[in-house]
């Protein structure tokens, strides 16, 4: 038989309150900085492709309720459609629109149909082209910013040419391992491409950011089967950030004031980093970006 005391009462409050203390305070860390502007957007127009869910629907629905014209660019109608109403809904703006966008077409074709590595093909090269098909009208209408999501991993990437030339993506191999290390390459392109870009820009007025929006708890384990979505669920939910939290950085990059200077730099948690050589090889972005031209069609 089990007694409990006043005291034992007492005491079991006190450890459970510290407990919750130290949970909030580590889920705070976990979120980490948010995007401080305040800045308005009305007479802007701003493009975010992949935001039918998770971050870009979150940074869709900051940048509605800061006055601008959002397009949302995804692939899918019915799901980019849904998703125009929700984002409406969230912001109380109804200048959010719907554009039809398939970054997995590009130029060339092959067995699928551009021809290219999918993460290779969606991760970099389909944002090569838009922004470069954009790039007249950003300058038109500067002062402009081209922000590209990368992440941490590409910290682990590493650009072979040879293999892109062969297989038409840095890496081959279908196991998780490989994936992670051709995911990472793709990010690789990321920073590289806004290390080159942000060269080309001096003098435009345009400016250019890369970043790394932190580990985010969306559609994680949706491939996952059920059993494995349970367990992971409320890990996911302490050390993960949500989607809200996962886009402050991407809002920082988007509307912070006073970060021109830093075109073409990496961020994360709201802050500038620094990056390994291989980020800022200038040899290396260039070569990425004559290669990319090329399976573009725009050279």
């Amino acid at each position: 038989m089990l007694y409990f005391t006043f005291e034992m009462a007492e005491e079991i409050l006190l450890i459970a309150g510290v407990v919750i203390a130290v949970l909030m305070i580590f889920r705070m860390y976990i979120c980490g900085e948010r995007c401080k502007s305040k800045t308005k957007l009305h007479g802007k127009t701003v493009i975010v492709t992949g935001s039918n869910t998770g971050i870009g629907r979150a940074t869709a629905v900051d940048l509605a309720r800061r006055g601008a014209r959002v397009i949302l660019a995804c692939r899918n109608q019915v799901c980019g459609e849904t998703a125009v109403a929700l984002v409406q809904r969230e912001s109380g703006s109804k200048n959010v629109v719907f554009m039809q966008l398939d970054l997995a077409r590009v130029y060339m074709q092959g067995t699928t149909e551009d021809g290219l590595g999918l993460m290779f093909g969606v991760n970099h090269i389909g944002h090569f082209l838009l922004t470069n098909l954009l790039l007249d009208k950003l300058k038109e209408c500067a002062p402009s910013r081209i922000v590209t999501v990368s992440s941490y991993l590409h910290n682990f990437g590493n650009l072979d040419f040879d293999i892109l030339r062969t297989h038409k993506e840095f890496g081959v191999g279908e196991s998780p391992a490989s994936l992670f290390w051709i995911y990472s390459h793709s990010k690789l392109c990321n920073v590289l491409f806004t290390h080159e870009l942000a060269k080309k820009l001096q003098g435009t007025n345009v400016t250019c950011y890369s970043l790394h929006p932190g580990a985010i708890n969306s559609d994680l384990y949706r491939n996952m089967n059920k059993m494995t979505r349970r367990l992971l669920k409320p890990i996911a939910a302490l050390f993960f950030k949500d989607v809200e939290a996962g886009a402050q950085t991407t809002l920082h990059c988007a509307v912070q004031e006073g970060i021109e200077s830093l075109s073409g730099r990496y961020f994360s948690n709201c802050a500038v980093q620094k990056v390994k050589a291989k980020a800022q090889d200038d040899a290396v972005a260039k070569k990425l970006w004559e290669v990319s031209e090329t399976l573009c069609g725009l050279s």
